[in-house]
């Protein structure tokens, strides 16, 4: 799923289609207290990765003077919506659609850029201006370079994977499973969330969606892992994955730990409540894939 994924990308990359939706985005960016010229990075991110996005936007702050809570703000909804291709690839392989990941990940970071737009001007917050404390690579431009960072990267994650599986098998074997879910209990309850998921929600929050859907799709395949449950282990994931590497990636371009992290997190174990809430059983509605 990754790789045709990745090729479309990059397709739709050298077709202009990023800027199609940065100018479709650039009415929104007002709303949430940005320059237009933001929709651009948000639409990168989007479209291709959080380090992509993260190039644009130290080219675009050349021209930009943006605050902390500004550039939290944009860092926010980068955090909860990018590489909507490959993650939702992923997510859909584990059975859910493109119309539950797309709207709850793109909607959901416009909201919390607004909430968090919204709490710094009643403050009167971070409003001193954003000190970049990171700088781009020069990279080539050319197809063999892309091809070759595309390559190293999927090997990667298959190893990685791989070896996640081994350890999971070794915490089950161990008996180790068992005290990360009763650690876990209370916030995978409120969440209504079954305890078999909580290595998957682990994974994930710690190391990203790719990873933890990884293993999310071979317990999903194996019956270990209800229908709802996968349902709402991929929309809290979506939501909130990669806590560690991509907090720390966003802070590199001065934005606020408060919001980026803490923010995120409540927002989407309020989000995570709400839909819990709503689906009450293991609807085959909710769960079956585009075709």
């Amino acid at each position: 799923m990754m790789v045709p994924a990745l090729l479309i990308v990059k397709l739709l990359t050298v077709l202009g289609f990023t800027e199609v939706i940065a100018l479709a985005l650039a009415p929104l960016m007002a709303v949430v207290g940005l320059p237009q010229e933001m929709g651009l990075v948000w639409a990168t991110a989007m479209l291709t990765n959080l380090y992509t996005g993260m190039v644009v936007f130290f080219e675009l702050m050349g021209d930009q003077q943006l605050t902390v809570a500004q550039v939290s703000v944009l860092g926010v909804m980068m955090l909860l919506a990018h590489a909507l291709p490959i993650e939702g690839a992923v997510a859909k392989l584990s059975g859910i659609a493109w119309r539950i990941t797309l709207p709850l990940r793109i909607i959901g970071g416009f909201v919390l850029g607004f909430i968090t737009h919204q709490v710094y001007q009643f403050g009167g917050w971070q409003q001193q201006q954003a000190v970049m404390v990171w700088q781009p690579e020069q990279t080539s431009n050319s197809f063999l370079s892309w091809f070759g960072d595309q390559l190293a990267m999927l090997i990667s994650i298959f190893f990685i994977i791989m070896a996640l599986m081994f350890l999971l098998r070794a915490l089950r074997w161990l008996g180790i499973e068992v005290l990360i879910q009763k650690a876990l209990s209370p916030l995978l309850n409120a969440l209504t969330i079954g305890k078999e998921a909580t290595n998957v929600c682990v994974i994930g929050l710690t190391l990203g969606l790719s990873f933890g859907a990884g293993l999310l799709i071979d317990e999903a395949k194996s019956g270990k892992i209800k229908p709802r449950d996968v349902l709402l282990s991929v929309c809290f994931l979506g939501l909130a994955h990669s806590v560690i590497e991509d907090t720390i990636l966003i802070i590199l371009l001065g934005a606020d730990i408060m919001s980026i992290l803490w923010g995120r997190l409540l927002f989407a174990f309020v989000v995570m409540i709400v839909i819990a809430r709503l689906v009450k059983d293991d609807s085959p509605a909710a769960l079956v894939s585009d075709s």
